[in-house]
């Protein structure tokens, strides 16, 4: 072969090397973009998101969706620099997404389980709001910890040590200064039996604190005789919880907290009604936008945030608690102007 033919056989090579490379090869990180947004007012594959069943309910109308952020992994070379092109999509490292030291199926675990416990801190906040009673229960027992096999996920925690139990700091109030291999007095009551009293023996905690080692992860409950059923699938994380509990309120109140608006938002939300800021507010802002949201709830702490990248024309209400939600929508439903970020 001459030197030419050569020459252009080595590049042809090179060029299928390369290609090859930019498609076959992963990098290490993900594309985060818009991902898909619920109503929490309406249903999802035939089912109510939010359904009540065993009290009086009333009539709704227009939208409270909840937003999501979309991660897209397996990334090759070619893919990324697509994304990253569209300017639609941001890359982020991957092991912020999907940590090295876990598989998939435990990433997948956590995030339903954030899913989980969102819904049930949602319906608690949601109910407190509304007045209903509430009891600090047991909701996880730690494997291997001093609690196991004698408190069950789910009991009534009444009082620890002689004080009384109401809300989750009072636990920790109540073990202050316990030291590991000291003995506490819990009261606790299973399922609808009478209450009952045991003896622990705190251990050593698994990080640094002197404080001795119960096992128990409190929250408080809703005390109702009614049901709250909160089911989304394929969604993970916490962040959709200020709008289930919207849904929750807005169903067992009379009148329209939305007054017939789109109205979309984000948030985590505790059992006592606070909203925390989450991540992607810019992706969770354009998809409710092209969905057609009129006003955005914004936790306070992503309010700076939301202003730079807030969609032209869409209303953003700074919210720090579910209770400052609700009145910022009584306000829009009363011709009046809502804080805003």
């Amino acid at each position: 072969m001459s030197r030419r033919t050569w020459t252009l056989l080595t590049s042809v090579v090179l060029v299928v090397v390369f290609g090859l490379l930019g498609v076959f090869v992963p990098v290490p990180y993900v594309a985060l973009g818009p991902g898909p947004t619920h109503d929490t007012l309406g249903s999802s594959q035939g089912r109510q998101v939010v359904r009540i069943d065993g009290t009086k309910t009333f009539p709704t109308s227009g939208h409270l969706n909840m937003t999501t952020v979309s991660v897209t992994d397996e990334l090759s070379i070619f893919s990324a620099l697509t994304f990253w092109v569209s300017g639609e999509y941001a890359l982020a490292p991957r092991e912020l997404y999907f940590p090295p030291d876990k598989t998939e199926q435990q990433v997948q675990r956590t995030n339903t389980r954030a899913f989980r416990n969102s819904q049930t801190a949602a319906e608690t906040a949601a109910l407190r709001h509304l007045g209903y009673p509430t009891e600090l229960v047991a909701e996880e027992i730690v494997a291997d910890s001093p609690a196991e096999g004698v408190i069950q996920p789910g009991d009534e925690l009444i009082a620890a040590n002689g004080t009384e139990l109401s809300d989750p700091r009072s636990l920790v109030d109540a073990l202050s200064g316990i030291e590991p291999g000291q003995r506490v007095t819990i009261r606790f009551r299973h399922e609808q039996q009478q209450p009952q009293r045991t003896t622990i023996r705190l251990a050593q905690p698994p990080d640094d604190r002197s404080q001795g080692f119960l096992g128990v992860q409190p929250a408080l409950r809703p005390r109702v005789d009614f049901e709250v059923d909160i089911r989304l699938p394929d969604i993970g994380g916490p962040s959709a919880g200020l709008m289930f509990s919207l849904a929750v309120v807005d169903k067992l109140t009379p009148g329209q907290l939305t007054d017939g608006k789109f109205i979309a938002g984000t948030g985590e939300i505790d059992s006592q009604g606070n909203v925390g800021r989450i991540g992607g507010i810019g992706f969770k802002m354009t998809n409710a936008h092209e969905a057609g949201a009129e006003i955005f709830l914004v936790p306070e702490g992503n309010c700076a945030a939301a202003r730079s990248q807030a969609p032209e024309g869409m209303r953003l209400i700074e919210v720090g608690t579910l209770d400052e939600a609700v009145d910022a929508l009584e306000s829009v439903r009363a011709g009046e102007t809502p804080p805003r970020c």
